[in-house]
């Protein structure tokens, strides 16, 4: 009984993408970027509203955080963002936890079949970020930060 207890409030099946409460299947979905914020944050058209949607397993150098410094290759990491994702459809895949404190929702993003954090954890643009239970691709992402870390890309080689 205590097992299925915590698998439901892990799981949180009364969440859904439109905070209705309704029951609804976690399934990726399609949406276009509206808006990049930063590197690691985007808007997006889905389901007819806008959303804001935060990548999962990454954390990219602050450019907008009110009150913050811009860091160390942040606005390269945003500019990277803008080129890649802007005004094209992409691919949700949801983790554990739909949304985040802000009411962001939580999201690894593809466009086509490039995963968006591995391309920026590889490029040396973002660090790896591991909150779980939203952990799928951490040992991935983190075999990419290594690397980039080793080779100097990125921030690794200039903050």
């Amino acid at each position: 009984m205590l097992l299925l207890l915590v698998a439901v409030v892990l799981l949180r099946p009364w969440e859904s993408l439109d905070g209705s409460g309704e029951d609804k299947p976690r399934a990726p979905a399609s949406a276009v970027v509206t808006r990049v914020v930063d590197g690691d944050t985007i808007e997006v058209w889905l389901d007819g509203r806008t959303e804001d949607v935060r990548y999962i397993g990454v954390d990219t150098p602050e450019t907008v955080k009110p009150g913050a410094p811009v860091d160390c290759f942040g606005p390269q990491a945003s500019a990277f963002n803008h080129r890649l994702v802007e005004g094209k459809r992409v691919r949700l895949v949801f983790d554990v936890e739909l949304r985040d404190v802000y009411g962001r929702l939580l999201a690894y993003v593809y466009l086509g079949d490039r995963f968006v954090s591995a391309e920026l954890v590889r490029r040396g643009l973002a660090r790896t970020l591991t909150i779980p239970p939203d952990d799928r691709f951490a040992g991935r992402l983190k075999r990419l930060e290594i690397a980039a870390a080793r080779a100097g890309r990125g921030l690794w080689g200039a903050c």
